[in-house]
């Protein structure tokens, strides 16, 4: 476990510096760029140590993962849900989470607006936008985010906070310029009682590039934690 700490601690760095020089790169300052750790399959005490290392967000991709994990976690530290994530499973997320990344449609929507509710909370979201068209992938087509963004202004509990997209991986930037020009368009329509000020983009592979095509939220796992191990 020691070197696996240690091994967290060298990666938290190393990413740390790549953040800073793409940011720069992009003419903005690296505070801008917010550094998720992603913590699937991650035992809660390296998820501690990248907390301890400066980790100020963590991404749980599973429900049942999350709450089995969540009391062993340092206190105080936000997590976002940024998984596929089924209706039934949403009154487990309302009140725990700061943020539901992986908003798809417009039920989904109806459903958090229902469990926030009741509540009496308003739940901050992100629309997922399937920018490379891929079957095996969820998220709302860009030409039909305009009219969904629309319905779910309308939900009293709900508020939009901008986009996240998981891009097809390729070298080609094109999926990155492609997203980059949707949340500026989107930023554009200026809908009411929205706020498109995140652009969730980029994950171990592709971070550095993300970042130079606007994002401001970058989701990283093996690249922190190293390799994971999906038979756990």
């Amino acid at each position: 476990m020691e070197n696996n700490l240690r091994q967290v601690q060298e990666n938290y760095a190393r990413i740390q510096d790549k953040i800073a020089e793409a940011a720069l790169q992009s003419g903005r300052k690296p505070e801008e760029i917010v550094f998720m750790a992603v913590t699937k399959t991650v035992a809660p005490e390296l998820v501690n140590a990248a907390i301890d290392c400066g980790i100020t967000l963590l991404g749980e991709n599973r429900v049942q993962e999350y709450q089995s994990k969540k009391d062993a976690y340092r206190q105080g530290v936000p997590v976002d849900f940024i998984g596929t994530l089924q209706s039934n499973k949403v009154k487990y997320l309302i009140g725990n989470i700061r943020m539901i990344q992986s908003v798809n449609k417009l039920s989904l929507a109806q459903e958090i607006e229902r469990c926030a509710g009741k509540q009496n909370l308003i739940q901050d979201i992100l629309i997922e936008v399937n920018i490379g068209d891929e079957d095996s992938k969820s998220g709302m087509t860009p030409e039909a985010l305009p009219e969904l963004l629309k319905e779910i202004s309308q939900l009293p509990h709900v508020h939009v906070c901008g986009l996240m997209t998981i891009p097809p991986p390729t070298e080609d930037t094109r999926f990155l310029q492609a997203m980059q020009e949707l949340f500026l368009k989107t930023k554009e329509l200026q809908i009411p009682d929205t706020d498109m000020h995140i652009l969730s983009m980029g994950m171990s592979d592709d971070y550095a590039q993300a970042i130079r095509y606007g994002s401001n939220l970058v989701r990283i796992g093996s690249a922190l934690f190293g390799a994971r191990n999906y038979q756990k």
